[in-house]
């Protein structure tokens, strides 16, 4: 069970990895303003995942403390 969620995580991560070549291609052939589009479109994009993880830690906190779970 396990080792076919391990398969389709390898199958689906190496799908996306491909497309970093999309990236690379489009900066290389465009200026100063479209390379720096596209940096701000990731750091946007990496911004979510560490906020909805410091929400999760900031609401796990306030929980353990409410209870008093050590």
């Amino acid at each position: 069970m396990k080792l076919k969620y391990l398969f389709i995580f390898f199958i689906i991560s190496q799908i996306s990895y491909s497309q970093c070549v999309m990236c690379k291609a489009v900066i290389e052939k465009g200026d100063a303003d479209i390379a720096e589009g596209v940096n701000s479109g990731i750091m946007y994009l990496m911004v979510f995942p560490y906020l909805s993880i410091a929400l999760l830690i900031y609401f796990l906190v306030k929980y353990m403390k409410k209870n008093k779970i050590s």
